[in-house]
């Protein structure tokens, strides 16, 4: 490709609603344009690099026997209803009726509409097990899309579902996908880590992300050598800190003193400079039991740890995430505002995190405002309903194995869930078995943001001059710089090279331009394609180009009969 024939136009200034590198960086490249609000149309360059990907992609689930379909972005409410989703799904769901006053929707993921294909060609025992993809356009409308592609309302992604008789054949597909997904991954060049994650609104009891590393990730991970977890799900192993300050290990009998104003643990540890480890708060929450029943109960932990709802909800088996109470539901069952409140007294169920096994006593709130209570102990001042991992992991913690856990950012690419019977059920995606019983099919369901990586692996490659492509999904591997247009011999060496690396099969993008040299070469870097080859008059004199390397900056001239050697070798080498 030559740039005369692409119609784009780079960009000098970082454009103003761009917070991510990555994000700055497509769009001054011209990779990608905002049309909307989460919408964007690609470029050239990167419909090339999507194209890479999906390559990649496509070649590593077909050589494992899954197969290609492709369903409409357009579904029905009946089936999303049928499921149960329709109203779940809610305000993400862009939905729509048509002129004969059907409703629809724009598929913002597919479980249903595969689950209605396979069900009729599913029939026995023997049609099992397989495994379809498709790669499709998906629209979620977020409520605020933000960082270009990481999230879009509208973005491409692959989806593969897998269909099997038991959980146990359910397994072997989940880990065989798992393995493809290292397999899509490690192609790229760019470090990646497979973490423990929350199954979300997709469902099923297991499911492990993929994640790209970057500084400026969306999520937070804890990671050891051997192990790795989003913080949302990430468990508490080993307490990192068991020691505390001796007036926490009291056994004197209660004590209320006056604490006038004290309404949060910062200010209680200044009032008794304690550190705040050494306090202990009491959050209350509405829980959806599994029945439907909803019901208060009240969680103690460390006054420097934070509550993780979604450690609660599954740890209780709860019917959704709970909720906070509001000041006034506090006040209704404790007798005091927040901050003045502890578990001595209550009449709701009390937990308490693990965290807070090694106290003797506790320092709490006395359920009376402005006052608290000193030489608290459980069982004997207030009942416990259960001690468990209630907190957030922080950096620090002690991971399985006894490592400590670093902190580091990540970019969700991948995602994989065994869903079990979440939706085959539902949507009556059965078969007979040996003895001719009905039995419901086991599912899998795994995705990649096809759109979201290709924006990932920019975020974790460049530097302040621009993007460092990998070779994987470059959409050029080089970029040849025509410095002298005018001149006739420089046109041609360039030319010969072009066409050489064409012949070759190389991804090559001339750079044409009646542009100064310096206008292309930071271009060059802004784009970064692997490779450059720098074409000029002083050196064509001479016979020769000056390569240079855009990860490394390494650079040599070779004459114009060794530099096509020398790029195959380093292209075939990467």
């Amino acid at each position: 490709m030559k740039w005369s024939e692409t119609g784009i136009k780079t960009l000098r200034e970082v454009p103003a609603d761009t917070a991510l590198p990555s994000h700055a960086l497509l769009v001054r490249g011209g990779f990608i344009k905002k049309l909307s609000s989460g919408l964007f149309t690609y470029g050239p360059f990167m419909v090339r690099a999507i194209q890479k990907f999906e390559g990649i992609v496509r070649e590593e689930l077909n050589k494992r026997n899954c197969v290609e379909i492709l369903m409409p972005m357009v579904q029905p409410k009946e089936i999303w209803v049928q499921s149960g989703r329709w109203e779940l799904y809610d305000d993400l769901l862009q939905k729509m009726t048509n002129r004969s006053d059907q409703e629809f929707c724009l598929g913002p993921t597919h479980e249903e509409v595969i689950s209605d294909y396979v069900k009729n060609n599913i029939q026995s025992y023997r049609d099992l097990p397989f495994c379809l993809y498709q790669i499709q356009t998906k629209f979620r409308d977020e409520i605020r899309p933000r960082f270009g592609l990481m999230r879009a309302r509208e973005f491409i992604m692959k989806d593969a579902y897998s269909f099997d008789l038991d959980e146990e054949q359910a397994k072997v597909s989940y880990e065989k996908m798992r393995s493809i997904y290292e397999a899509i991954f490690s192609r790229l060049g760019v470090p990646f880590r497979v973490v423990k994650a929350d199954s979300g609104e997709i469902g099923g009891d297991q499911s492990e992300e993929f994640h790209i590393l970057a500084d400026h990730g969306e999520d937070e991970l804890f990671v050891t050598d051997s192990f790795a977890a989003n913080k949302e799900v990430c468990p508490v192993f080993i307490s990192h800190d068991t020691s505390f300050s001796e007036s926490a290990l009291s056994k004197k009998p209660l004590e209320e003193f006056h604490t006038p104003g004290i309404k949060t643990i910062a200010k209680l540890s200044q009032f008794l400079k304690l550190p705040e480890g050494d306090l202990v708060k009491i959050l209350f929450l509405s829980c959806s039991l599994s029945s439907g029943e909803k019901k208060s109960m009240a969680f103690l932990l460390r006054g420097s740890d934070e509550l993780n709802l979604y450690k609660v909800k599954k740890n209780l088996n709860l019917k959704e995430n709970p909720t906070l109470l509001t000041d006034s539901e506090i006040k209704k069952v404790s007798g005091a505002h927040p901050g003045s409140c502890g578990p001595v007294g209550l009449s709701i169920p009390v937990y308490m995190d693990q965290d807070l096994k090694p106290f003797s006593s506790f320092i709490t709130g006395a359920n009376k405002d402005d006052y608290h209570i000193r030489n608290v102990i459980p069982e004997r001042d207030f009942k416990l309903a259960g001690i468990g991992d209630f907190r957030y992991a922080r950096e620090g913690d002690k991971g399985p194995e006894g490592q400590t856990f670093r902190s580091c950012r990540g970019i969700e690419v991948g995602h994989v869930f065994y869903l079990g019977d979440k939706y085959s059920e539902k949507m009556d995606v059965v078969y007979l078995d040996k003895k001719g019983k009905k039995q419901t099919v086991k599912m899998g369901c795994y995705g990649i943001g096809i759109t979201r990586t290709v924006q990932a692996v920019v975020e974790q490659s460049h530097d302040k001059e621009g993007i460092i492509w990998p070779v994987a999904v470059a959409p050029f591997l080089v970029h040849i710089c025509l410095l002298d247009p005018g001149d006739q011999k420089t046109k041609e060496l360039a030319d010969n090279l072009y066409q050489s690396l064409l012949k070759e099969k190389v991804d090559v993008f001339l750079d044409d331009r009646n542009e100064k040299p310096g206008v292309k070469f930071k271009d060059a870097d802004l784009l970064g394609f692997p490779f450059r080859v720098n074409v000029g008059a002083r050196d064509g004199e001479k016979g020769l180009m000056e390569l240079v390397e855009r990860r490394t900056g390494k650079r040599k001239k070779f004459s114009a009969s060794e530099i096509l050697t020398e790029i195959l070798k380093n292209v075939n080498k990467k």
